[in-house]
C-alpha cells in the first residue's frame, strides 16, 4: 500500500516539480497548481482524496440549477477522473484514488485531469460566479 511519504513524494514530482505544496498536518496537504489552483490532497487510508474548491453557487435559485445543470454535464461528459460536487456552501471538484495499488502515474493522471478540467471549465461556470 501507498504510504504518507509516497504521496508526499508524488508531489514533489508532480507538474515536473513546480507545485508548491505545503503539508497542513501530517497527511493532508494543499498545493498550488501551475493554473494558480489550490489542491488539498489528503491521505486517508484506504483512499487519498484530491480536491479543488472551485466557487460558491449564486444565491438566484434560477441560476443555480443553471450552475448544477452545467456540472452535471461535466461529470457526464468531460471527466475522466473525478466529479464536481457540493461541500458545505462551495462547489469543488475531487477525487479519491485506491491506495492499494496507486503509483504514480495513476496520481498524475488524476491530477492532470482535474487541474484540466478547471482551466477548462472556468470560462463556462464564471457567468455563475457572484463573488
Amino acid at each position: 500500500m501507498v504510504t504518507r511519504e509516497d504521496i508526499q513524494s508524488y508531489l514533489e514530482r508532480v507538474e515536473g516539480g513546480t507545485v508548491e505544496a505545503t503539508e497542513l498536518e501530517p497527511g493532508l496537504w494543499r498545493a498550488k497548481t501551475q493554473i494558480g489552483a489550490e489542491m488539498i490532497v489528503h491521505y486517508a487510508p484506504p483512499v487519498v482524496v484530491l480536491r479543488v474548491r472551485v466557487m460558491e453557487p449564486p444565491a438566484s435559485e434560477d441560476r443555480r440549477s443553471g450552475l448544477y445543470r452545467q456540472l452535471l454535464e461535466f461529470n457526464a461528459r468531460e471527466l475522466v477522473h473525478g466529479s464536481y460536487g457540493l461541500e458545505g456552501d462551495h462547489v469543488v471538484l475531487t477525487d479519491a484514488l485506491e491506495l492499494a495499488d496507486l503509483d504514480y502515474s495513476e496520481f498524475e493522471a488524476s491530477w492532470d485531469s482535474l487541474t484540466l478540467a478547471l482551466a477548462a471549465h472556468l470560462s463556462a461556470l464564471a457567468p455563475y460566479r457572484e463573488r
